[in-house]
């Protein structure tokens, strides 16, 4: 029970069965509908956990407060005064009869768009008015998926010996290179919005903190306009010492299961409201060779990939549509990429340099994590960020953790906006995101 001045209860914790008859409750939330049926009248209050049914009978109502519930317009804010009476008709089985309604707050008409969900409007007309689209009960129920994946996340990771970071988002070099970045004025210098916490998470390996995780934001200058990409997202990230490659993908997959079956266990109501079934992925998932995805490429398709090819979305498609036919399973990672097309931290074999201990973790839609065992012998990761073409000067605040003791270690990154797209089943990434960053949108 709440104790608020204006709510004692959400909608879904009213039960006619544990509240006593003539006991007074106390509803909040906004008008989702009018019924005025002449003799009797019908107002339909929603907040975030549901709606319940408000009656009216004019004959049994005072009339000031019938002739005022009237007129209540269509997601005005209105807390509700009454009593609890079951009724087979309303929904959710009872129904409130009121003895006050006050008005907190009106809202102007038209509304941007139908809350009801019965009419659709356009997902720019959406985001526009953000605020109005989450209180639609399947937008809403996106993000409260959301908030127990982030949940799950932490309590999985911390309960495995993991210790919560978070490291800079303006930093004076790029993660590994390249043109991607959004640069800032930093007081007299540039900077950048860091584009990954990838060194410095590698940095706290030396540190003896051993196991490390951060959720926060990362910033990716690409001129996208697609359904997958975004210009600003949120990861999850790992660093495990004293880990390879496959210790780390262990973690992943297990973290992804029981994620997946936490949302299943305490999102129902969201899931039935999307109408999903949601599978909980078995483990240990699939590990498929990049040479073997390759030649699942070449045998479906006309467009021939060569050795040290990255997969487009095509090419990821058909590998896990492949995957799906025989295994049933909708998550797998591509493991044993070339060296030259992942980053200068990615190792390489002992006995073949040419390929990484990496992986990507993909769902049969699109790739949703990527990770690797890393370099941590300083000479040879000076001689990658060499080979990549960049400056190792630029990298001295990465290189001199590694000049005094740091330890093997692995790591990975998880999109989060991803996880969640293919979770839910949206087809737009922007759908998982509060109010999305990309090429074209920087308001509201």
């Amino acid at each position: 029970m709440l104790s608020n001045m204006l709510r004692t209860h959400y909608t879904n914790q009213i039960s006619p069965q544990e509240i006593g008859e003539g006991e007074q409750i106390k509803v909040a939330g906004w008008v989702y509908e009018v019924r005025d049926l002449g003799g009797i009248c019908f107002v339909v209050v929603r907040d975030r956990e549901g709606k319940a049914q408000v009656t009216l009978v004019k004959k049994k109502t005072d009339s000031e407060l019938f002739d005022f519930s009237r007129k209540l317009i269509r997601e005005a804010v209105i807390s509700v005064t009454g009593t609890v009476k079951p009724s087979d008709k309303a929904p959710n089985g009872f129904e409130i009869i009121p003895s006050e309604i006050n008005l907190l707050n009106n809202a102007d008409s038209p509304l941007p768009m139908d809350t009801t969900g019965k009419v659709e409007a356009e997902l720019d007309t959406r985001l526009d008015a953000r605020y109005i689209d989450l209180r639609k009960p399947k937008t809403n129920a996106i993000f409260r998926i959301r908030h127990e994946v982030l949940r799950s996340v932490r309590d999985f990771l911390t309960c495995n010996g993991f210790i919560e970071t978070t490291t800079p988002k303006v930093v004076a070099t790029a993660t590994e290179g390249g043109t991607s970045l959004f640069p800032i004025t930093y007081f007299m210098t540039e900077a950048f919005l860091n584009q990954s916490p990838q060194l410095f998470k590698q940095i706290l390996m030396s540190s003896g903190m051993d196991n490390v995780f951060e959720i926060g934001p990362i910033f990716r200058a690409e001129e996208h306009d697609t359904r997958r990409h975004l210009n600003e997202a949120t990861s999850i990230d790992i660093e495990s010492s004293f880990s390879d490659h496959y210790d780390v993908m262990q973690i992943l997959e297990d973290m992804l299961s029981q994620v997946y079956l936490n949302v299943k266990q305490n999102c129902e109501s969201q899931l039935d409201v999307l109408d999903l079934d949601l599978e909980v992925p078995k483990t240990p998932f699939l590990k498929l060779k990049y040479e073997e995805a390759i030649n699942i490429v070449n045998s479906e398709s006309d467009e021939e990939l060569e050795w040290g090819e990255d997969l487009g979305t095509i090419a990821e498609n058909l590998v896990g549509q492949d995957v799906f036919e025989r295994t049933g399973q909708s998550h797998y990672f591509i493991i044993d990429w070339p060296t030259e097309i992942k980053p200068f931290y990615a190792m390489g074999y002992e006995d073949n340099a040419e390929i990484s201990k990496s992986f990507d973790l993909m769902h049969r839609r699109m790739e949703l994590a990527s990770g690797a065992q890393r370099v941590h012998e300083y000479d040879i990761l000076k001689n990658r960020i060499e080979a990549k073409g960049l400056n190792p000067d630029n990298f001295d605040f990465y290189l001199d953790a590694f000049r005094y003791g740091m330890p093997p270690h692995s790591g990975w990154g998880v999109g989060c906006e991803r996880l969640l797209m293919t979770m839910t089943e949206v087809d737009n990434i922007r759908d998982v995101v509060l109010f999305p960053r990309d090429r074209r949108r920087l308001s509201p």
